[in-house]
């Protein structure tokens, strides 16, 4: 059985961000990075727990073609993600984001392209 995504808000942050930044840079471009951050969590859903933990419970899953990572916890009943960021963000900012981190929305992320 596979475990729905969850997205908090502050990654749904980093999404737009870096999705507005990358089409800013080249047209198709942010759609091509969203389109690669729906194939990473593709690949989490399929097999969770297969890739490394960066802090405590928090995993990183690596963005094809994009310095990016998805970072994200395997909870009861979901996957939650926690940030979408440069994949050498530092540690300690993870940890102070898992501190204080805001209430959990029903934000979800389609994982097909619409």
């Amino acid at each position: 059985m596979s475990l729905p995504v969850r997205i908090r808000p502050e990654a749904a942050q980093d999404l737009e961000d870096a999705a507005v930044w990358y089409e800013e840079q080249g047209r198709g471009l942010g759609h091509q990075f969203l389109d690669e951050v729906r194939r990473a969590l593709t690949r989490v859903v399929e097999q969770p727990q297969q890739y490394p933990s960066v802090h405590r419970t928090i995993r990183r899953a690596l963005i094809h073609r994009f310095p990016f990572g998805v970072f994200y916890r395997v909870e009861v009943g979901s996957i939650v993600v926690v940030a979408v960021a440069m994949r050498c963000r530092s540690i300690p900012s993870l940890r102070v984001r898992e501190v204080n981190l805001t209430p959990l929305s029903d934000t979800s992320f389609p994982l097909v392209s619409a």
